[in-house]
């Protein structure tokens, strides 16, 4: 068979991957085996393969292909997820571009679109997934939108609503002015940013005398019902009872008195505009206070606002900020340092806004999801610091607003029949609907065209926390063959970024709905960084195509590059190198694999001893090196153990074991010592192939015909087996003892073809074992311990032990040598005068830093060490 000279990554890639897909390899079905599994973590419909994806999807392709080989019946499900905000975005954005709004839509036409979207763009990410070598059970894929994973959705809404746990409620929610919807408190990111701080004047009615009030915000004062001071303020005790006039507006409010209020803060008052401030809207609930929302639901203001109605917030701030100046009422600005809300979809800055929508009471299900991670331990987080935000999180929980003033998601099953607020009913059908608003009502005139649906749509989380239940089928049938077979899932890998959004509420609704945790390990993965630690983005333009790296690097290289610097739940600083030291690694093994088969094989020589204690070292070194890699994936050290991996294939197989094997110049090898460096490469391409599908399965196949039932992918996992320690730590000193001879060989110019002499002082008591392997690397022609130390030899120790080399015999030119040395020591006997000198010279003593003056000392010692040795190497050589 002829193997290519280049290991050709692009052509390889797809060739096995057509393979493994043709072969059913990826597929799952329930057997009598054990089962692993792993839910991806669904990205975006329309969304493309980005670095983050990259990292995660090759950790989870790595723990499922271990899985694979140690005999579990793996199953890796893929899907995407509808993305409610980001995708209808997108699809309001293409309509808008074809002079379509939305508005002028029918619910039925816009979704028409979206759906053509999705079918257009939706599953490019797994396609995409392919070329990185993910092996999902691509039979398994789901959407959050398909029928079955919509019917969950819609189930659990209604199973929740009638255990009293979802409610409908005018709350204060986070409104979210670009998207046109509400978001839950854990979609607001808060930022600190450089504003300004605007002291403006109130008049009290009925005076001339001026309150000053301190607002980041006086675009709001068109929605301010009062004025409040706090009762042991002393400074503002005269106004108690009095009432205010805002400016521009003329609204008169009243003063009321509240501790609530900072007297530190600001002017030690503020104003209350309850329709647009949490803390607001409670003083507002406690004191009765109108309440008057000058917002429309894109942030422009409304017919409150006066002569600014339809101007952006921000565009009013500036100019309202001239106009109050103008008329006197803006006292002063200062620079100020403000967190502010911003929605972790589309990055607009959050408007507080009182709506009604629906809630999920989070109290009482959040109990179980904290016992199992932090008391009991049943689910552990990879790496365990998490735990304190976990806690911190699900401690200080509240309700969750689950409704999203959308179109693009699972539709709100509640049905009106009526005008009130409470004149609906709850069902997963509006079949089922009618039934129950006709007993609600007693009215059983009522028909199906008396309903109306609630238009909102269920925010995606909240289709999203059913995953690992939803995709095997287990909200709809809790006794699924594959929902009892498949879950509890095994690993979730993941960012630590969506802990709270996505890991803790699969937690939740694990226990809430099955009654158990829906995975064991949750592996969170850092962020990938570019050199300078910033976050990749298209923005700045620091993010690389991944497609384009596999294309450079190949698909294997960029996987092991990628790994190699990739902790648990630490950042990645991201190099093109790292994926260049992948290819590198990946030209090493082929490399390596082509010497082997090279290699003319003879069944009549006899095996060498340093051939046969050459593999009595290497089986144990890979036998220490597999109980390392273990102990690695037991603790989700997925990149320590692909660096073992890296050490032993590149260090110990590649340079060292193939070399203490390999045959003389233009010489066979004997077959036993052959057989033995295959299966030898053979446990290195099963521990690599989770890392290295490619190279591996393409090797494996080279080295001799295989069946599909004998393919890499489905063979089996190492055997860890007793080995003798020993035989690793002694063989350290073996390797001191070679790079010793190489060293001098190096230094005094002896060709390794030349064989020397070796003679030994084994003061340390070495092993003898590996004698044949330093005769063999070391070209040695005779190897003698000795008692006494060796006249007339050039020397080096490891540790306590002495090794010489006589330099009789030819090898060394003596007079060359001697004319090297001397040269030597006169330059060092010049260099130590001019120390020396300036040691003599008392000024410089006196006025050198102690530091200086220490180093000097330093170099006068070493140069004096230095003149010995070569003194004493002279000598030995007359």
């Amino acid at each position: 068979m002829t193997i290519p000279a280049q290991f050709d990554a692009k052509t390889i890639e797809n060739k096995w991957y057509d393979y493994w897909m043709k072969n059913n390899y990826f597929h799952s079905e329930p057997d009598h085996r054990t089962p692993y599994t792993i839910v991806i973590p669904p990205p975006n419909v329309t969304g493309v393969l980005h670095m983050g994806h990259m990292l995660n999807n090759t950790i989870q392709d790595v723990l499922i292909r271990r899985a694979r080989l140690k005999g579990f019946n793996a199953c890796w499900v893929p899907g995407t997820d509808h993305a409610s905000i980001a995708t209808e975005a997108k699809v309001v954005a293409k309509l808008k571009a074809e002079g379509i709004n939305k508005n002028d839509l029918t619910r039925e036409e816009f979704l028409a679109h979206a759906w053509e979207w999705t079918d257009k763009y939706g599953g490019v990410i797994l396609d995409q997934l392919k070329k990185l070598g993910a092996s999902c059970d691509w039979e398994r894929t789901k959407f959050t939108m398909d029928p079955d994973m919509s019917a969950s959705v819609i189930k659990s809404f209604v199973d929740l609503y009638n255990k009293g746990l979802i409610y409908r409620g005018y709350r204060m929610v986070n409104w979210d002015p670009e998207a046109k919807t509400t978001l839950s408190d854990e979609e607001v990111i808060y930022e600190e940013q450089q504003g300004k701080l605007f002291f403006l004047n109130y008049k009290i009615e009925g005076t001339e005398e001026f309150l000053t009030i301190a607002t980041t915000r006086p675009e709001t004062i068109f929605g301010d019902t009062a004025i409040c001071i706090n009762p042991n303020d002393e400074r503002f005790a005269h106004l108690k009872g009095k009432k205010a006039i805002v400016p521009i507006c003329g609204r008169v409010i009243p003063i009321i008195e509240d501790e609530y209020v900072d007297v530190e803060f600001g002017t030690g008052c503020l104003k209350v505009t309850p329709a647009h401030d949490m803390n607001d809207k409670t003083l507002g609930e406690k004191h009765n206070l109108e309440i008057v929302d000058i917002f429309n639901e894109d942030a422009t203001l409304n017919s409150f606002g006066l002569h600014y109605q339809g101007k952006d917030r921000f565009v009013v701030r500036t100019e309202i900020a001239k106009e109050l100046e103008e008329i006197g009422a803006l006292a002063k600005t200062e620079i100020h340092l403000n967190k502010v809300g911003t929605s972790e979809r589309t990055k607009a800055v959050i408007e507080p806004r009182l709506s009604d929508q629906w809630f999920l009471k989070m109290e009482d299900l959040v109990k179980p999801a904290i016992k199992s991670v932090l008391v009991d331990g049943d689910i552990k987080l990879h790496p365990k610091r998490f735990e304190n935000t976990y806690a911190h999180w699900l401690n200080n929980i509240r309700d969750w607003n689950i409704s999203r003033q959308l179109w693009w998601g699972q539709q709100i099953p509640a049905y009106y029949y009526g005008d009130g607020k409470e004149d609906f009913v709850v069902a997963e059908s509006i079949e089922d609907a009618l039934a129950l608003a006709k007993e609600k009502t007693n009215n059983q005139q009522l028909t199906i065209n008396n309903l109306r649906q609630d238009v909102d749509a269920l925010d995606t989380w909240f289709s999203s926390w059913l995953w690992p239940m939803s995709v095997f089928g287990g909200i709809m049938d809790p006794e699924s063959e594959d929902f009892k077979y498949y879950y509890p899932t095994n690993d979730l890998v993941t960012g630590p970024d969506i802990l709270f959004f996505w890991v803790a509420r699969m937690i939740i609704a694990g226990y809430e709905y099955a009654g158990e945790k829906p995975f064991t390990n949750v592996y969170l993965t850092g962020l990938v960084r570019d050199k300078q630690r910033r976050k990749m983005s298209k923005s700045l333009g620091n993010s690389p195509d991944p497609l384009d790296l596999i294309e450079k690097f190949g698909a294997d290289g960029v996987r092991v590059g990628l790994l190699l610097s990739a902790s648990a739940g630490n950042d990645i600083m991201f190099d093109e190198e790292l994926c260049n030291q992948g290819k590198a690694f990946t030209n090493k093994i082929w490399n390596a694999f082509k010497l082997i088969k090279g290699w003319e094989v003879s069944e009549t020589i006899p095996q060498p001893e340093s051939s046969k204690v050459a593999i009595e070292w290497f089986e144990a070194k890979l036998q220490q090196t597999l109980v390392d890699i273990e102990d690695n994936f037991e603790k989700y050290r997925i990149s320590d153990s692909l660096m073992a991996i890296y050490k032993l294939v590149w260090d110990d197989f590649c340079a060292l074991f193939l070399e203490m094997i390999k045959p003389a110049y233009q010489q066979p090898i004997d077959q036993t010592t052959f057989d033995k460096a295959i299966e030898m490469l053979e446990n290195n391409l099963k521990l690599l192939h989770p890392f290295m599908p490619f190279l591996t399965e393409e090797i494996w196949h080279l080295i001799t015909d295989r069946t599909a039932d004998e393919a890499l992918i489905v063979s089996t996992w190492p055997e860890l087996k007793p080995f003798n320690a020993s035989l690793v730590t002694d063989f350290e000193s073996t390797i001191e003892v070679i790079s010793g001879i190489r060293t001098i060989r190096k230094e005094k110019n002896i060709a390794s073809k030349d064989s020397i002499e070796l003679k030994a002082i084994n003061n340390e008591n070495l092993s003898t074992y590996f004698d044949s392997i330093v005769t063999k690397l070391g070209n040695i022609s005779t190897f003698e311990y000795v008692s006494a130390k060796v006249d007339g030899a050039l020397s080096f120790r490891v540790k306590s032990n002495e090794y010489f080399i006589p330099i009789s015999g030819g090898n060394i030119d003596v007079e060359a040598e001697v004319a090297k040395l001397t040269a030597e020591l006169v330059y060092t006997q010049g260099f130590l005068k001019s120390v020396q000198a300036k040691l003599s010279n008392e000024k410089f003593v006196a006025g050198a830093p102690e530091k200086v003056l220490a180093n000097e000392k330093q170099k006068e010692a070493d140069a004096l060490a230095k003149i010995a040795t070569i003194e004493q190497s002279i000598a030995g050589l007359k």
